[in-house]
């Protein structure tokens, strides 16, 4: 149907609509044809106003009716004072100062360049918000007023003061740290960014997991609770007890001295560390990265192993469950280039220490040395050196396996 608006400076203007349209809409239609705003918009049907939410039919609109339009701009201006701030940066009146901005489109497009974040305040629904970010803006210009004000004053401080002399040096150093900075921030952008560390998904003794990668820490180590969980922990030799030294300390429990891992599709022998560490679940340290030589490939985002027979790649973040982002921190106090473990009591009928493991090498008991003799005449028949041998067994206290791996690999 037709319907005709007569404006208040009595403008003529011809609408098809339907029955069930909202008034909202006719109004919308209505701003297109006479550019007053939705919101200064007030229309009449005889004599009654019309609410946004009613529809022409119910209102009894029919075809060829006569529909007045009266605009309120001059009472729905806000006043000079609405648009103030507060001393605080704060709008006197948030709702007029948000509204205000709204309708300047050009300002609004100004602000989306200068200040994307008060834009999207400003374009928002919550005026607390607003509130606080003007405040927050302003208490930024005034620092920033303040640090201009005082090189100002530096500028024309006697050359012979010593305090000046203190603080102009001051100011130099700041300021080449913040052009450095914001060189950092064009050139290098990256470096402000989180850095995730290495996760690869594993199955340890057929039980799946994820597994932190750690070319810093000297040994694979597996946490109590995921040793129990992969049927593990049967296998605990207890005789290997001690305490890990790192940027904390952890209770060593034992040592599981053999289990099978699943990477990609192949299977790999895995000997593990076992800690007291709820924190950390599963390292996957330098020993078997050495032993399965493993090559973390950080250009193609994999870990290649047994010289790239296997390549998994590295979990993005978002794969990696929120409890084990901190993993790494707590991996460098089970183990790290600078542990340490203290070593226990020998047992007299094995002739095994029960701690054994550092990152210096552990010493090896003498009641070992007939054994140690033997692996050193081995090796050496192998082609390397006494010297480097002996090195060997002593750094992977006295693992055969494991000191000839180190020797190929070197």
């Amino acid at each position: 149907m037709r319907i005709t608006v007569m404006t208040a400076d009595e403008q003529i203007i011809s609408l098809d609509v339907d029955l069930h349209e909202s008034v909202e809409n006719v109004k919308a239609l209505l701003e297109v044809e006479t550019q007053v705003p939705l919101q200064q918009q007030q229309l009449l049907y005889n004599g009654r106003e019309m609410k946004n939410s009613d529809k022409l039919g119910a209102l009894g609109v029919k075809d060829e009716d006569l529909v007045m339009m009266v605009s309120n701009a001059a009472s729905s201006a806000p006043s000079t004072n609405d648009l103030g701030l507060n001393p605080d940066g704060s709008a006197v009146n948030p709702g007029a100062f948000q509204q205000q901005i709204r309708r300047d489109s050009n300002l609004m497009a100004q602000l989306f360049q200068s200040d994307p974040e008060l834009a999207q305040v400003v374009l928002g629904n919550d005026l607390n918000r607003l509130q606080e970010v003007l405040r927050q803006r302003n208490r930024q210009r005034s620092e920033l007023k303040r640090q201009q004000d005082e090189e100002l004053a530096l500028l024309y401080a006697d050359p012979f003061d010593v305090e000046a002399q203190k603080k102009i040096e001051a100011a130099i150093r700041q300021k080449g740290i913040d052009e450095n900075w914001a060189a950092a921030l064009e050139h290098n952008p990256e470096a402000f960014a989180r850095v995730i560390m290495l996760y690869v998904d594993m199955e340890v003794n057929g039980f799946p997991l994820k597994a932190f990668v750690d070319s810093g820490a000297q040994s694979t180590i597996i946490s109590k609770n995921c040793a129990e969980r992969c049927g593990l922990l049967r296998l605990m030799d207890q005789r290997y007890k001690g305490i890990a030294h790192g940027v904390g300390q952890s209770e060593i429990l034992g040592r599981i001295h053999v289990a099978p891992i699943k990477i990609g599709n192949m299977f790999y022998p895995c000997s593990f560390m076992v800690l007291d560490s709820p924190n950390m679940e599963f390292l996957f340290g330098l020993d078997m990265l050495r032993k399965h030589q493993c090559i973390i490939d950080l250009k193609e985002n994999v870990l290649r192993v047994g010289g790239g027979e296997v390549s998994v790649p590295f979990l993005q973040e978002k794969d990696i469950p929120s409890s084990f982002l901190d993993e790494e921190r707590y991996s460098k106090q089970a183990s790290s280039s600078g542990t340490s473990m203290e070593p226990g009591t020998t047992d007299e009928n094995k002739n095994v220490p029960t701690g054994t493991q550092s990152s210096g090498g552990s010493r090896i008991d003498a009641s070992q040395k007939p054994d140690l003799e033997a692996k050193v005449a081995k090796l050496v028949e192998l082609g390397f050196g006494r010297e480097a041998v002996i090195q060997a067994l002593k750094l992977f206290d006295g693992n055969e396996e494991q000191a000839a791996g180190f020797l190929f690999g070197g």
